[in-house]
């Protein structure tokens, strides 16, 4: 249908993701860009226990396996967000497309921000971005 370029900078993950997951199983194909700078609210220690947790469960041979790098972390969030293991939720999964910063081939194009999803819509709580995440789970970039 319509190719969607939305810019992930001081974004809710989880609020970005419903949006993203919904217009993909629209049909929509959808590219996010600067994935890194994505938030997550609450407060630090919360938030770094948590993916921790998630980080070490299962048996590191077998899975599940857990990305440390911030475009792949974000795409798994909103893996969670759609029927990933029904033939919609594949097609839809496809469509879309994470990024860390900028592409150059997408520079040229017109890049939307989801306003709902806004880091301003919080009320008090602090935040982290995904690159923090990712860096305490002892990712590179």
């Amino acid at each position: 249908m319509t190719e969607r370029i939305i810019d992930a900078k001081e974004a809710l993950v989880g609020r970005l993701a419903t949006v993203v997951a919904k217009a993909a199983l629209l049909g929509d194909t959808i590219k996010i860009i600067n994935c890194e700078q994505a938030v997550v609210s609450g407060t630090k220690q919360h938030i770094l226990q948590r993916a921790v947790q998630y980080y070490q469960r299962g048996i590191h041979t077998k899975g599940p396996f857990v990305s440390r790098l911030p475009d792949r972390y974000v795409r798994r969030i909103i893996r969670g967000m759609l029927p990933h293991k029904q033939p919609k939720g594949i097609a839809a999964y496809r469509r879309i497309m994470c990024y860390m910063g900028i592409p150059e081939d997408l520079k040229t194009k017109t890049i939307e921000n989801i306003s709902e999803a806004h880091v301003s819509k919080l009320r008090g709580t602090g935040y982290l971005t995904i690159q923090e995440i990712c860096t305490s789970l002892g990712g590179k970039r």
